[in-house]
């Protein structure tokens, strides 16, 4: 039995020997990525601020933007449209997180204002996604967060004051750390393994 073992683990080795000595080589094929290339690809936000790019944008100068490129999904007063979602909204939306049907606001839903940008500067508009500059962004951004009463139409949003913008329902959600979450089952523990 202990033999037939041995045999059973040497035929599989190499079977798996031979299988690797028929891989095809690549060498030569492609080539590594320049700075230029990875700084383009590196574009993401986070709610401090990191990552944000020069440039700035208030609420009057995005509403122009938003008629031209963003209502035809969204609505002319960003409250929604057959294609694409409402984005305004505050304490009712905050509100109705708690029933079966959740209306998930830009204002009554996400917590950090840069991730408002870093989507929008990613996703949108659709079908030409990442076509907008800076400044359109951080003006579509200042748009959508004042219709949500967050921030005033003449308030500039850029690098320094975009993560400063208090989002309505920012503690609304888990800590971004699970170990600050004290109540285990809160945190989603079960049989003493926790995430």
């Amino acid at each position: 039995m202990r033999f037939s073992r041995l045999l059973a683990g040497g035929i599989a080795f190499l079977a798996c020997h031979a299988a690797l000595a028929q891989t095809p080589s690549y060498t030569g094929v492609g080539r590594a990525p320049t700075k230029e290339e990875i700084q383009s690809m590196d574009i993401s936000a986070g709610p401090d601020g990191k990552g944000l790019p020069a440039g700035q944008g208030t609420a009057k100068e995005g509403a122009p933007i938003f008629a031209a490129k963003c209502a035809v999904c969204h609505g002319a007063n960003a409250e929604g449209a057959k294609i694409g979602p409402r984005l305004t909204g505050g304490q009712a939306e905050i509100d109705s997180l708690k029933t079966m049907q959740p209306v998930r606001t830009v204002g009554g839903y996400w917590p950090y204002a840069t991730s408002v940008w870093d989507y929008i500067n990613r996703a949108m508009p659709r079908g030409n996604a990442g076509t907008l500059t800076p400044n359109e962004v951080y003006a579509l951004t200042a748009f959508i967060l004042s219709k949500s009463n967050i921030v005033k139409e003449d308030d500039v949003m850029d690098a320094k004051t975009l993560p400063k913008v208090q989002m309505p329902n920012r503690n609304g959600f888990v800590p971004p750390r699970y170990q600050d979450v004290v109540d285990e089952h809160k945190r989603g523990c079960k049989q003493g393994v926790c995430p």
